[in-house]
């Protein structure tokens, strides 16, 4: 079985912003499935399915959105871990808004610190390891921001909703690629220098 976890805030107001970029992920790949993401379970609202997989046909898959908000993720997803006995090294993939990388990049890492990232920072210390595949959304601005917390928690502009629907479809295509042909395919693929619009 696969845990996908994708990183947000719960609540309307967060519901578009650069920060829930994880939760959007994983809305898409639900609606590319034509499930809805919403059985309260372990702190967050999860979705099963399954997906054919390089090995399998069939894969169960969770699909997860903590609602611990961000700061707490790892209280969450050490529940889901432990209530499916999912081996994290090998079947846990977290997809999560990176401000180090510009909006519509997408990076593939299979582990790693977490960079400052409050989620990434309460699941490595949950889950005593950071071996584990994580997917990483770009949401820098173009232009420098004074306040990157007030940036993230802000929603998109405009301007920047199509490049935001571009990330979103190669965050899911990037976790089909995952699971359908393996992580090495998929960091060649996605983590090539791809720019928004490309």
């Amino acid at each position: 079985m696969k845990l996908i976890v994708g990183l947000g805030n719960p609540g309307i107001e967060y519901q578009f912003t650069p920060h829930n970029l994880g939760f959007l992920t994983i809305d898409r790949i639900a609606n590319g499935l034509g499930i809805e993401v919403r059985n309260r379970q372990c702190r967050a609202l999860t979705a099963r399915a399954t997906i054919d997989t390089k090995t399998t046909a069939g894969e169960p898959v969770i699909l997860a959105k903590p609602e611990t908000y961000m700061n707490l993720s790892g209280l969450s997803v050490r529940e889901l871990v432990e209530e499916h006995q999912i081996d994290v090294t090998r079947d846990l993939i977290v997809i999560y808004d990176e401000l180090d990388l510009p909006l519509g990049t997408i990076r593939i890492r299979q582990r790693g610190s977490s960079a400052g990232h409050n989620g990434m920072e309460s699941i490595l210390g949950a889950l005593d390891t950071d071996e584990f595949l994580r997917i990483r959304l770009g949401v820098a601005p173009e232009h420098k921001v004074s306040d990157g917390v007030q940036y993230l928690l802000s929603p998109f502009r405009k301007a920047q909703e199509k490049v935001v629907d571009e990330v979103l479809d190669l965050g899911a295509q990037a976790v089909e690629m995952i699971l359908k042909e393996g992580p090495a395919a998929a960091m060649n693929r996605f983590n090539r220098k791809n720019e928004p619009g490309e």
